[in-house]
C-alpha cells in the first residue's frame, strides 16, 4: 500500500536551494509546489556570499509577514552564521530582530573557532540571546571546519548547556565528515532539531577545496546518489524539522525546487513504505 501524501511529514526548502530568488518570490514559489517551511538567508555564510536584508518594520517585512501568513508556511531557520575566533554574539542582535518579526524558529550556524572554551562560550551566549527573542540556535558540522564531524557538533551543543541549543544533521556533512546515521544514536535525541536531506556520488572527495566544492555546488536529488538516506530518516526523532538543500545550477527556479520536491518525498514515502511492510 503506497503512503498517502497526507500521512507524509512536511518538508522544508532551505533557501541556498534557489539562492538567486529574493524573499517573497521564494515563499511563493516554496508555497505553490507544496513546502511547508523555508529557510532564509540573512546573513552571508562566507565572504561574498549572497544574502538578504529583512529590516524590522520595514515594507518587505509587511510584505512577507502577510505573504507568510496567506500561504501558511513557516520560517523555519535563518541563516548561515560562522562562529569563529573573533565572532561577537552581540553582533547578531538586528538579524535575530528580523527573525523573530518573522516568526522564525531556529538560527543555523557552523563552528570554526580553534579554541574550545570560546567556542562553546560564543555558543552559550548565543543561544542566551536568540532565546531573547524566541530562537533556538542549530549547530551544524561541515568538514572543512572547526566543528568537523556531527560528534564535535553535539560536543560544543552539550557543553554550553543552554536547552534552545541544538544540532543540524546535514544529509552530506554528516558523511563527508566521517559520520554515518547510527552515530546519532550515540547522541541524546533532544539535540536533534533539524535536519536537511540531499545526495551525492560515491567516494568522499580528496581534498578540503573538493569537498567544499561538493557541497555548494555538487549535491545531487535525494534517491539519485548512494547516501544512506533511508537509514538517516529511521534514526531521526519523529519531531525533527525535515528540508532539502541542493543548490540549483542553471535550471529555472521553480523547476528545480519542484525536483528537489519530488525526490525528496519519494525517498521519505518510500521510506513510510519500508517501515509499513
Amino acid at each position: 500500500m503506497q503512503p498517502s501524501s497526507a500521512s507524509l511529514p512536511p518538508l522544508g526548502i532551505a533557501h541556498f536551494t534557489t539562492i538567486d530568488v529574493a524573499p517573497l518570490d521564494f515563499v511563493a514559489l516554496a508555497a505553490k509546489i507544496g513546502y511547508a517551511t523555508v529557510g532564509l538567508r540573512l546573513h552571508p555564510a562566507f565572504p561574498g556570499a549572497p544574502f538578504y536584508e529583512i529590516r524590522p518594520g520595514s515594507a518587505l517585512m509587511a510584505s512577507m509577514r502577510a505573504l507568510l501568513a496567506n500561504t501558511g508556511l513557516r520560517v523555519h531557520d535563518i541563516e548561515f552564521v560562522v562562529i569563529d575566533g573573533s565572532f561577537s554574539p552581540v553582533s547578531l542582535a538586528p538579524i535575530l530582530e528580523s527573525a523573530a518579526e518573522l516568526g522564525a524558529q531556529r538560527l543555523s550556524v557552523c563552528g570554526d573557532d580553534p579554541e574550545l572554551g570560546r567556542l562553546v562560550a560564543n555558543f552559550a551566549g548565543l543561544c542566551d540571546l536568540a532565546a531573547g527573542f524566541g530562537l533556538g540556535v542549530d549547530l551544524e558540522n561541515m568538514p572543512w571546519r572547526q566543528v568537523a564531524t556531527i560528534q564535535d557538533a553535539a560536543r560544543v551543543v552539550l557543553e554550553a548547556e543552554r536547552t534552545n541549543g541544538g544540532v543540524l544533521v546535514d544529509a552530506l556533512h554528516l558523511a563527508r565528515g566521517g559520520g554515518s546515521p547510527a552515530d546519532l544514536r550515540e547522541m541524546p535525541r533532544h539535540l536533534i532539531r533539524s535536519a536537511q536531506l540531499c545526495d551525492a556520488g560515491a567516494g568522499r572527495p580528496v581534498s578540503i577545496e573538493a569537498i567544499i566544492q561538493e557541497a555548494r555546488g555538487g549535491r545531487l536529488l535525494p534517491g539519485q546518489g548512494v547516501l544512506p538516506l533511508q537509514d538517516l530518516l529511521a534514526e531521526l526523532p519523529a519531531d525533527v524539522t525535515l528540508s532539502v538543500e541542493v543548490p540549483n545550477h542553471g535550471a529555472p527556479a521553480l523547476e528545480h525546487a519542484q525536483a528537489v520536491f519530488d525526490a525528496a518525498m519519494a525517498v521519505i514515502a518510500a521510506r513510510d513504505l519500508a517501515g509499513s511492510a
